[in-house]
C-alpha cells in the first residue's frame, strides 16, 4: 500500500512534466501570435498601395444623422473576408458615425477617422457580416470608392433598428449627389 502511495505522489509532484507542458504551450501560443502578427504586416505592406483617406472638410455641411456604435472594418467590396488594413482600417473600434450632406464621417475615438465623400458613397446595404465578423443582428454596410479602389465598411449601431434609416438616408444623399453633378455636367 506504500508503495502505491508513493506512485501517486510522485505523479502528483512530477513538477518538471508540468513545467515542460507549460513552457511548450507558451511557446505554440507565441509562436500563434507571432503568426498572426507576420499575417496581419503582410496584408499591410500588400496594401501599400492604397491611397490615402480623404481629409474630413472644415464644414460638414448640414447633420443629417447621427449614431452611436461599433466600427467593424473594411473590406475591399463584395469580398466580406478580404480585411484592409492599410490606413488603420482594419481596427475594431468605438465609432461615432455622422451622414452630412458632404458625407460620412465616422470618429473613432483612439484611432483614425473615417471620412467618405457623398461623392464617393455608392450603396448602402444591411448585412450580417465583414470583414470575418459576422453579426447577427445585422450590420450597414457602405460601399464607396478611394480613388478607384471599390470598398465596404460595416458598422453596428448601438440600435439596430437604425440601420434601415441609414440605409435610406445614404442612398438618398447617393441620389442627391448624382443629380448635382449632372446638373453640373449639363451646358
Amino acid at each position: 500500500m506504500t508503495g502505491l502511495l508513493a506512485q501517486e505522489q510522485a505523479q502528483v509532484t512530477d513538477w518538471p512534466g508540468y513545467i515542460g507542458w507549460s513552457v511548450g504551450l507558451l511557446i505554440v501560443i507565441g509562436l500563434v501570435y507571432w503568426l498572426m502578427r507576420q499575417g496581419w504586416n503582410w496584408r499591410r505592406t500588400q496594401q501599400s498601395a492604397l491611397p490615402p483617406l480623404p481629409e474630413a472638410p472644415a464644414e460638414l455641411g448640414g447633420e443629417i444623422l447621427t449614431a452611436n456604435g461599433r466600427y467593424h472594418g473594411t473590406t475591399t467590396a463584395g469580398n466580406w473576408l478580404d480585411r484592409v488594413v492599410a490606413h488603420g482600417l482594419g481596427t475594431r473600434s468605438l465609432a461615432e458615425p455622422t451622414l452630412t450632406e458632404q458625407g460620412l464621417l465616422v470618429r473613432r475615438p483612439g484611432d483614425v477617422d473615417l471620412w467618405i465623400p457623398a461623392a464617393a458613397l455608392t450603396a448602402a446595404r444591411l448585412d450580417s457580416g465583414i470583414a470575418g465578423k459576422v453579426v447577427p443582428s445585422g450590420l450597414l454596410v457602405v460601399t464607396w470608392d478611394l480613388r478607384g479602389t471599390r470598398l465596404d465598411s460595416g458598422l453596428r449601431l448601438d440600435h439596430a433598428e437604425e440601420h434601415t434609416a441609414w440605409v435610406e438616408a445614404v442612398d438618398a444623399l447617393i441620389e442627391r449627389t448624382k443629380t448635382k453633378k449632372t446638373e453640373e455636367a449639363a451646358p
